[in-house]
């Protein structure tokens, strides 16, 4: 598996695997950033941290999900591994739209480009997405929070600018 992975990687451009690279480094600071702020939301509304990023797990484990309280590999580590996955699909048109100008500095381009993106994210979310793939965390969490989790998902993306620094 690791062989074809790197034979895959070295027939990429020069670009496309620096985007590659910085998708690996934004979305997983975008990632690490919005399920905090999942956690701290969860934890404010309803008591249990774990509560939102279970929700996530509702792809595989149908409703239920949205009623788990206590952490679990079952629905938090898969809530997560969903979350995460899904944050490095959003990162990857970031750094095709916006890479470039975040790598020259600019940070204007780089803070409308990651809300930009992040609204993006949550509109495709809420609006062309079947219910059984929402994010989930929407069972959860009052629409405020939600707000606050995309923003904060922004806010991941836009902290790799700091990286260039």
């Amino acid at each position: 598996m690791t062989y074809v992975l790197q034979r895959m990687f070295k027939r990429l451009t020069a670009r496309q695997r620096q985007v590659l690279r910085d998708t690996l480094l934004s979305g997983t600071v975008a990632s690490a950033l919005s399920t905090a702020a999942l956690a701290w939301r969860a934890h404010h509304e309803t008591g249990r941290p774990a509560a939102a990023t279970n929700a996530t797990s509702h792809w595989i484990w149908g409703e239920r999900a949205a009623a788990q309280d206590a952490p679990s590999l079952r629905y938090t580590a898969l809530g997560y591994i969903i979350h995460h996955a899904a944050s490095l699909f959003w990162a990857w048109f970031f750094e095709r739209w916006f890479g470039a100008r975040r790598d020259r500095g600019e940070l204007a381009a780089t803070l409308s480009g990651s809300a930009a993106v992040a609204t993006l994210a949550c509109v495709v979310d809420y609006t062309l997405t079947p219910p059984r793939l929402t994010p989930g965390y929407e069972k959860r969490l009052s629409r405020r929070s939600l707000a606050l989790v995309y923003a904060a998902f922004g806010a991941g993306l836009a902290a790799t600018l700091l990286r260039r620094r």
